[in-house]
């Protein structure tokens, strides 16, 4: 049977967070959905506003890749099953409630160091906007409105 929505939700925000304590879970799950609710780009054109399609959008999240540079990858969302503190934190954002620190980010990732690139992705599309804990986050350029 697959796994609903709300369940790979809460699944992606442990994988992605879990270390990062309730603050840093939120963070990311506010990121998610605005990738849900974002009316413009590759996000609307790619996943039209469907949870489930952002979450598996191929590439975008490590947590869903069961291989990773063609070595498995046991942290994903098939393998970690969802807490309660992870459906709350999804039911949290998933009734329009978001982190005050990240803002309209699209993206965020830990760069394992002390700084954080000033653009993220690669592609330029996002900037710095804040960090939160270990996890940096990037708000839309105005470059991202053309893919």
């Amino acid at each position: 049977m697959p796994l609903s929505a709300r369940e790979l939700f809460a699944r992606m925000i442990r994988c992605e967070a879990e270390g990062e304590g309730e603050s840093g879970m939120k963070a990311v799950a506010t990121v998610i959905m605005n990738r849900v609710h974002v009316p413009y780009g590759e996000y609307m054109r790619v996943c039209q506003g469907d949870l489930r399609k952002v979450l598996l959008q191929p590439y975008q999240f490590t947590c869903a890749m069961e291989t990773v540079y063609g070595q498995y990858n046991p942290q994903n969302i098939y393998n970690i099953p969802a807490r309660q503190v992870d459906y709350d934190i999804a039911d949290w954002a998933l009734s329009g409630n978001k982190h005050p620190g990240v803002g309209e980010c699209l993206w965020y990732y830990n760069p394992f160091s002390e700084s954080c690139s000033t653009y993220f992705p690669a592609t330029g599309t996002g900037v710095l906007y804040n960090r939160i804990g270990q996890h940096c986050f990037y708000s839309p350029t105005p470059r991202y409105a053309e893919t």
